[in-house]
């Protein structure tokens, strides 16, 4: 538990890099589709890259081959329904702000557990509620500065990515059970089905804003790399260590908390955002308590 405790809270800081260079992307005029579709289609050639000893590429293409339908469905819904309402979501609001609302996921992770014939753990809800409190309090001191369109515009978009994020994981964790493939060989079969996905996306953005810049590009591979390759491996890592208990995976789950501390860190290193007020210190204090905490509760399972 501890091994995946860690993968998880060190796949939250690389998840970071997301927000901010979404926010970075938008900033200087690029359009958030791009940077959605941009982020698949160069993390692909990269997860290929590290399948290419052996017949791990092969292996991928036969358990694909098995179940083709919820292959591309819940990599579609894991990826394509996560990551385009995030990045849209970019739009209306700082990474901050989209970072702090994307911890709806914790919840979101353990509401779904009935789906998969468990019974919500409690104990782990009740803790997730408390980072989700500091995430609120970290929002106070700024909400003022978003309009109410923005926030319910944004508050939409996160919450179809909250959701779809770990349904589409859990869901090719069963898909995956019986066919022995490491995280890596999921991470790139799941990319794969994504892509009807992500090329009707990026004909969508060719349509509307043209090809994209060459700093959109740049950012976009920064992106996939940090976030496609290294962030996503080393969460489906942690997620499948402990895929066998609900009240552990929820646990993994609440280390995606870890972004908000990691974007607010970065936001002001890289984009010189300001720094939070006492309320918003206040607010990343119960979100460090909540993780520790929900640590604590699965060392007693």
């Amino acid at each position: 538990m501890k091994r995946a405790l860690l993968l998880g809270i060190i796949g939250s800081f690389f998840f970071a890099f997301t927000f901010v260079l979404n926010r970075s992307m938008n900033l200087s005029g690029g359009y958030w589709l791009w940077s959605a579709a941009l982020r698949y289609f160069l993390t692909l050639p990269m997860m290929a890259v590290l399948l290419l000893r052996g017949k791990q590429i092969s292996a991928v293409l036969k358990a694909i081959g098995k179940a083709p339908v919820s292959w591309m469905l819940w990599s579609t819904v894991g990826f394509g329904l996560f990551y385009a309402p995030l990045s849209a979501a970019s739009v209306y609001a700082e990474s901050w702000f989209t970072a702090a609302t994307w911890q709806l996921t914790i919840v979101a992770g353990i509401l779904l557990t009935p789906l998969f014939g468990k019974k919500i753990p409690v104990k782990n809800l009740l803790l997730s509620g408390m980072i989700l409190l500091g995430i609120f309090i970290m929002q106070i001191p700024q909400i003022d500065n978003l309009g109410g369109e923005n926030i319910l515009a944004a508050l939409g978009l996160i919450l179809i990515a909250a959701f779809s994020y770990p349904l589409g994981n859990r869901k090719m964790m069963q898909v995956c059970e019986q066919q022995s493939l490491s995280t890596v060989q999921r991470t790139f079969g799941m990319t794969l089905c994504s892509m009807p996905f992500w090329v009707a996306c990026g004909i969508c953005a060719g349509v509307h804003a043209g090809v994209p810049s060459g700093s959109q590009i740049l950012q976009s591979l920064l992106v996939a790399l940090f976030s496609g390759v290294i962030a996503t491996i080393l969460f489906f890592k942690a997620t499948d260590l402990v895929k066998n208990n609900q009240k552990q995976l929820a646990v993994i789950e609440a280390t995606q908390s870890g972004e908000v501390i990691f974007t607010l860190l970065l936001g002001i290193l890289i984009l010189h955002d300001a720094i939070p007020s006492a309320l918003s210190f206040a607010g990343i204090l119960l979100v460090i308590v909540g993780m520790i905490l929900n640590s604590i509760a699965a060392d007693e399972i």
